[in-house]
């Protein structure tokens, strides 16, 4: 068993609460308390007040299924305090100072930061950026207006351009954007549409460079309860804590 602390009860948290084949749940935080100690009533686990008795029960993997804020506020002592970090909120690391500060942090405490495929696919291929120069990257994200916290009509471009400014004005909704610019190891350009007649999330991968060209098309389903987050983000923690432990690595 894979035995983790939720950083989070929302309704990821609540997704990975109801998955129970190899992960046990220690410890559960959330900055509004209630929602941990309902969480924990139906999955187990010790709901805590404090972050500092969260950070000191028995478990092995943080799980942040928060907020940027969270990571930001949280993740050094995650790692300080011998756990490793598993992050969904990775537009975090848009900033570079912070980024740099948490990986040094990572090394010198022996301990592992993992991010997630979250809501795209393709990460594994991207990596390829590190080695062989990459000419292309863009991403093309298209979400209901609701889930944008606006109002419109019809078809928008509400923002172009780098991953690291899009976070900025968007931190719920593309995180995507700043996975795609860690693993190709070269900041993404980014196109962000709200289109009133589409109700799923849609994520446009477009990728050049002396490989040849990559295209990626993902139509995601609406995480239930939050329509910002789509469904496959909280099932690729769950995949990522599933081949934890597992001898047969597919992809790296």
């Amino acid at each position: 068993m894979v035995r983790i602390g939720l950083l989070g009860c929302g309704n990821i948290g609540h997704i990975i609460g109801q998955y129970r084949e190899n992960i046990e749940i220690i410890a559960l935080y959330d900055r509004v308390f209630q929602k941990a100690d309902d969480m924990a009533i139906t999955c187990g686990g010790i709901a805590c007040k404090e972050f500092e008795q969260f950070i000191k029960e028995d478990f092995d993997y943080v799980v942040e299924a928060a907020s940027v804020n969270a990571v930001r506020l949280f993740g050094k002592q995650v790692l300080l305090n011998g756990k490793h970090l598993i992050v969904l909120s990775v537009g975090a690391f848009s900033d570079p100072t912070f980024r740099d500060c948490l990986t040094e942090t990572a090394r010198a405490a022996n301990r592992k930061i993992y991010i997630p495929s979250g809501a795209i696919t393709g990460l594994d291929n991207l990596k390829v950026g590190r080695i062989s120069p990459i000419h292309k990257l863009l991403l093309r994200t298209t979400k209901n207006p609701v889930s944008l916290g606006i109002h419109c009509d019809e078809r928008r471009l509400i923002f172009q351009g780098k991953a690291n400014e899009c976070i900025k004005e968007f931190p719920r909704n593309v995180n995507v954007s700043v996975a795609l610019s860690l693993a190709a190891g070269r900041e993404a350009d980014v196109e962000l549409y709200a289109d009133p007649d589409v109700d799923r999330n849609v994520h446009e991968i477009f990728c050049e460079g002396d490989f040849g060209e990559i295209y990626i098309k993902i139509n995601n389903v609406q995480s239930p309860k939050n329509p910002a987050t789509s469904y496959l983000a909280a099932l690729s923690i769950l995949t990522l804590l599933k081949n934890l432990d597992n001898p047969l690595v597919v992809g790296t």
